[in-house]
């Protein structure tokens, strides 16, 4: 995303924004934010037909990555950013919490097999592949429209 369009999704000045960026350029990696190349502005431009008659940017325009985006509402002061920083917080958490909680499940699950025999074996097989995710589609079955059959 673009400078100019973030600084509008945080609520700050484009100018407050890159200011941020200067500020903490150690959190700003060339993998988070850069900035576009003239020729790339210049695309732009004719794509999304901007006029130049009242003045326009002086810069070329910063670009972020999701990183970026992640990295700039902890650096921005507005509510919004606070705000976006707050629930970023939130899903890496709870984020660690369900992988917590399907490393639980595995463990019970291996205790299990060890505790009863071999019959069981197929059970276990079976939630293994559950929890592995879904399955590849199959073969459709069935007469095809539009076809002869020969």
């Amino acid at each position: 995303m673009l400078d100019a369009d973030l600084a509008t999704l945080y609520g700050v000045p484009t100018k407050v924004l890159n200011q941020a960026v200067a500020r903490n350029r150690q959190r700003f990696p060339a993998d988070f934010v850069f900035r576009l190349a003239p020729t790339e502005v210049h695309n732009l431009r004719s794509q999304i037909v901007t006029s130049r008659i009242h003045g326009g940017r002086r810069s070329l325009p910063y670009a972020f990555t999701e990183q970026g985006v992640a990295m700039l509402s902890s650096v921005l002061r507005s509510p919004r950013a606070i705000a976006v920083n707050i629930e970023i917080v939130r899903s890496f958490v709870q984020l660690r919490r369900l992988l917590d909680s399907n490393r639980e499940l595995a463990a019970k699950l291996a205790a299990l097999e060890k505790h009863y025999d071999a019959k069981f074996r197929i059970v276990f097989d079976a939630i293994r592949e559950l929890m592995s995710g879904p399955l590849k589609p199959g073969r459709r079955i069935g007469y095809r429209t539009g076809e002869s059959n020969g």
